[in-house]
């Protein structure tokens, strides 16, 4: 019997069973993206008429529509990539084969360190890798990083908004219901200054696929022990939309090859 657990059984082989490509359906996207976790601040944009939809996504939960939006002379696509590393690096994998090429993602997090404050935005370096998806794209290891040019970008958009934020490191895991004191005791001795569920598999399904993507994420709950704290977070609208025009700025900046 192997003794090694499957989900260390990379496997670099790069066609697949059922390959991204099936999902194309002549819809051509513009090259840069981005993936919106906000969907108050979609369906208001969209009922403001600023998000034209020009295809959609599907789920067992139904039509996910896919946004297009002019900003600055220049087309990108919107979507809202789904909740949990399965569901949104499947998004992503879509995205990618129906032509994205640099892509943004902005989101909402919990919170490791006290000092992050609700609604402080935390531009993510990488992840450690705590959920499964990554490690159908990489071969097994600790972390995985974001692209640089995306990070810059971020940076950039951010200091152009006049924005304090933080620059860090999170932990991306599957299991809400299991972020344990000793876990995440681990996870900040390793750096990680946030927690959330879908950044390692952006970031591994990027490297793998050879594009662009950069996360920020504001903060959101504290998570400590004994002392788990919701603080409202999903009522942060001004936040979260910001955020959006955050993502969309950097988004439009980079610059693809």
């Amino acid at each position: 019997m192997n003794s090694i657990a499957p989900i260390l059984e990379f496997d670099p082989d790069r066609v697949a069973i059922i390959n991204p490509e099936a999902s194309r359906s002549g819809l051509r996207l513009p090259p840069k993206a981005v993936l919106c976790f906000f969907q108050d601040v979609l369906e208001r944009l969209a009922g403001d008429g600023k998000l034209e939809i020009i295809g959609e996504l599907r789920s067992e939960m139904g039509s996910n529509p896919i946004y297009r939006l002019e900003r600055q002379g220049e087309l990108l696509t919107v979507i809202h990539p789904g909740v949990g590393a399965p569901l949104a690096a499947g998004f992503l994998e879509e995205i990618i084969a129906l032509g994205a090429r640099g892509l943004i993602a902005c989101g909402g997090c919990g919170v490791l360190d006290e000092e992050i404050a609700v609604g402080h935005p935390v531009v993510l370096t990488g992840a450690v890798r705590d959920e499964g998806t990554s490690y159908h794209y990489l071969p097994p290891g600790r972390e995985v990083t974001a692209s640089p040019q995306a990070v810059a970008a971020l940076e950039r958009a951010l200091q152009r908004s006049e924005l304090n934020y933080l620059v860090g490191k999170s932990w991306t895991t599957d299991g809400l219901y299991r972020e344990t004191p000793g876990k995440r005791a681990r996870r900040v001795a390793e750096g990680c200054i946030v927690v959330e569920m879908e950044a390692a598999a952006f970031f591994a399904v990027a490297e793998y696929r050879g594009v662009l993507l950069g996360q920020v994420v504001y903060g959101g709950d504290l998570v400590v022990p004994n002392a788990w704290d919701k603080r409202d977070w999903v009522q942060q609208h001004g936040t979260r939309e910001l955020l959006f025009w955050v993502a969309v700025e950097a988004c439009v900046s980079m610059t693809l090859h």
